[in-house]
């Protein structure tokens, strides 16, 4: 498979006073074009830094982030913006949806980030929420406000989704429908997900498992196949 990102021996180090504290130490990754990715760990283990990094929201103490062979670590704050705004997409725990605007009008927000034309009416269809498509956000639910959050990341086309605890506010069955939404996604899109969890029975729906702990790669699992998300055990 292609390679998509590369980290070599990546660290994040905070200084307090004269005492180094890493938050991330000695990190070397690969991650393959249109693979999930769960990164699995308890609070304080690494992991949300981790994905701040890959992504070019926090900057790297030593070490190298290469996309698709380049080298994003040595780009200045503008160029690391623009590339982020081109290739990257994000969904986190708090939806920041536009309450004045319908599930559609969302989407077409995020779309209009992105330099492909997006069909808009395509994409809130994968992620199950074609007629809820003229609502607002109070006329939905948590899990459908999550969903429309994913769909509006993907109408710009990204090469790779961010996704940090995106079920961590949600319920079971809610956060199963999400999950599924996000695999359809990556079938149906080819887009590469990278999804941070402290929820163990979400390792199972990825190819690949990274474990953290204390800022550190502790184990690294393949999976022979992809569980469905309705029969994965929950938390």
């Amino acid at each position: 498979m292609e390679k998509m990102i590369e980290l070599k021996h990546v660290y994040k180090t905070y200084t307090l006073g004269k005492v180094d504290s890493h938050a991330l130490h000695d990190i070397s990754l690969s991650i393959n074009a249109g693979e999930i990715v769960v990164i699995l760990g308890p609070s304080g283990s690494g992991k949300t830094t981790l994905l701040n990094v890959i992504s070019g929201l926090d900057r790297i103490s030593k070490g190298k982030i290469l996309y698709e062979g380049k080298d994003i670590s040595r780009y200045g704050d503008h160029r690391m913006t623009r590339f982020r705004k081109k290739n990257l997409g994000f969904i986190f725990q708090t939806y920041n949806l536009l309450e004045h605007l319908n599930v559609y009008e969302n989407v077409l927000v995020g779309a209009k980030l992105g330099k492909s034309k997006s069909d808009i009416d395509q994409i809130i269809d994968t992620v199950g929420l074609t007629r809820h498509k003229k609502k607002y956000m109070y006329q939905l639910s948590g899990g459908e406000q999550q969903r429309i959050s994913i769909a509006r990341a993907l109408a710009k086309h990204p090469k790779v989704m961010f996704c940090d605890e995106p079920t961590g506010a949600l319920d079971e069955k809610t956060g199963k429908v999400v999950l599924e939404s996000l695999i359809e996604a990556n079938e149906k899109l080819k887009t590469t997900m990278i999804i941070v969890t402290h929820n163990p029975g979400i390792a199972f729906i990825g190819d690949r498992v990274i474990k953290m702990n204390s800022g550190k790669i502790i184990e690294e699992i393949k999976n022979e196949y992809r569980t469905p998300p309705s029969e994965i055990p929950w938390g």
